[in-house]
């Protein structure tokens, strides 16, 4: 589902004290850009896996074509387990810096993008059930729509440290689709699949497709290639990624 910017609103809940980098999403090809220099990203950025790698079924690989969309992000499917089972923990610290809450096939969906200082951003779909804290946040959002995900933007983002819990339920309940969307995206520089001219133009309209990372890559080298052994969960497009090598 394309997402839109819907408006920009001011949020009071644990916004962090001190002064901290903001990305600015600018646009189509005009990527994203620091207010202010940000900090240099530690050579290991020491992601967590933001699930339970012991109740995923399957992998959705980023950067690849599913429903006749791309989608830059990937996700992770637990076909053995319950919506109510899966809790989702925050990989990076980082702030909230927008999010949607929609309703599809009947169910309320959260939307939640996170940055780092240093520019790493992650983002998360179909979050079904948020704690507390990201609950109240949801509620200062326009109300949910039917099929309308549009976002909007933080004013005073919120900060969020690696380990928090973000959600206890994912998907959907009425389908027993048990799964959620995760992209992990560095701003600071374009991915390889930007070296091509005609994969840039074909993307041109997507901010984020140009710094798409495989972040099945991106956790320690046990997870990497456990992840890596996981069936793909697209039927069609398979291990088939612009980013994933």
């Amino acid at each position: 589902m394309k997402r839109v910017l819907f408006v920009v609103i001011c949020l009071l809940v644990s916004t962090p004290a001190e002064a901290r980098v903001r990305w600015d999403d600018l646009g189509g090809s005009n990527g994203w850009k620091a207010r202010t220099t940000p900090p240099a990203c530690p050579n290991s950025l020491g992601l967590q896996l933001p699930v339970d790698i012991k109740k995923v079924s399957s992998i959705l690989y980023p950067g690849q074509y599913r429903g006749g969309n791309y989608k830059p992000h990937g996700g992770f499917r637990f076909d053995a387990s319950k919506n109510k089972g899966i809790t989702v923990k925050i990989p990076l610290d980082g702030s909230l810096i927008r999010a949607s809450r929609y309703i599809e096939g009947g169910e309320v969906q959260y939307y939640m993008v996170f940055v780092s200082d240093c520019g790493i951003m992650y983002r998360f779909d179909h979050l079904l059930t948020l704690t507390k804290k990201f609950q109240t946040i949801a509620n200062t959002l326009p109300a949910p729509k039917k099929d309308d995900s549009r976002t909007t933007d933080f004013s005073n983002p919120i900060a969020v440290k690696k380990g928090e819990i973000l959600a206890t339920a994912v998907g959907f309940i009425k389908t027993k689709n048990v799964s959620v969307d995760f992209g992990l995206f560095d701003l600071r520089k374009k991915n390889t699949a930007s070296n091509s001219a005609a994969w840039v133009r074909l993307h041109a309209s997507d901010s984020t497709a140009p710094h798409g990372l495989c972040w099945l890559d991106s956790f320690s080298k046990n997870e990497n290639k456990k992840l890596r052994a996981m069936p793909a969960a697209d039927g069609k497009s398979g291990k088939k990624s612009d980013y994933c090598k």
